[in-house]
């Protein structure tokens, strides 16, 4: 009994998107000190590589792709074995408020924070690269599915999506012993939350909000993650897990 672990992930593979960064690196890391292996995607080559570099073990992959471009996520689907994992984090941000908003910027967050993994999974599944009993988890936000913020509806809305897709995927794929399940983070210490003209005096205001009074480390919201993966979620399809700091119980 001094092995058992429900968590672990010796003999899966796993593939991660937006891996060069934040959640994405974060969950690569911990999911090869768990024992996967990874096949670990980001659109920078040289972050990509940074990124390698701290995976524990070896024989993992790297494949640069921007997911948003059709002729690069055929390419990624067909050069990655068969796979027990999906994790989909690949997303960006802009804040501006609702009457600013235009077609092409809410287009470019919608092809990214959207389109892109659902196309993505989709195209694993009709390759037949996600095996039997395999896990999906998206990356979604409690903005969106349970809260809103000034200047943030273009992004809410994409993640909203993401969270009503996934529930609809568990329905669908539950035939297949596929499961679905998404995360919904609070605030995370990222480059996301540092690249849209925030300041830091506005952030540190912001944590006071959370009743943990700080923001989320990104290997917390790989934990997380990682239960989806594991062997100890394998009774859980179409759930949407909250780890906000207790910033939606206020």
């Amino acid at each position: 009994m001094n092995n058992y672990n429900p968590y672990t992930l010796e003999g899966k593979t796993i593939l991660i998107t937006g891996a060069t960064s934040g959640i994405g690196k974060a969950t690569a890391i911990e999911c090869t000190k768990l024992g996967a292996k990874v096949i670990i995607t980001g659109r920078n080559e040289k972050r990509l590589k940074e990124t390698n570099q701290e995976l524990e073990g070896s024989n993992h992959i790297s494949i640069a792709a921007d997911i948003t471009i059709e002729e690069e996520l055929v390419n990624l689907v067909d050069n990655i074995p068969e796979i027990d994992g999906l994790v989909n984090v690949a997303g960006i941000v802009k804040t501006l408020p609702f009457q600013f908003i235009n077609r092409t910027d809410l287009s470019n967050i919608f092809s990214t924070n959207f389109f892109s993994p659902v196309l993505l999974t989709q195209k694993i599944i009709k390759k037949k690269k996600l095996n039997k009993e395999g896990s999906i988890v998206f990356i979604s936000s409690i903005d969106g599915p349970v809260t809103a913020h000034i200047g943030n509806s273009m992004y809410s809305a994409s993640k909203g999506a993401i969270s009503a897709i996934s529930k609809n995927m568990a329905v669908d794929l539950a035939v297949k012993k596929i499961r679905v399940n998404s995360i919904c983070p609070g605030m995370t210490e990222t480059p996301l939350i540092h690249s849209d003209g925030i300041t830091q005096e506005q952030l540190i205001e912001d944590m006071r909000l959370y009743p943990l009074k700080r923001y989320g480390e990104p290997k917390e919201i790989a934990w997380a993650v990682i239960y989806y993966l594991s062997d100890a979620s394998k009774w859980t399809t179409g759930s949407q897990l909250i780890i906000d700091g207790g910033f939606t119980l206020l």
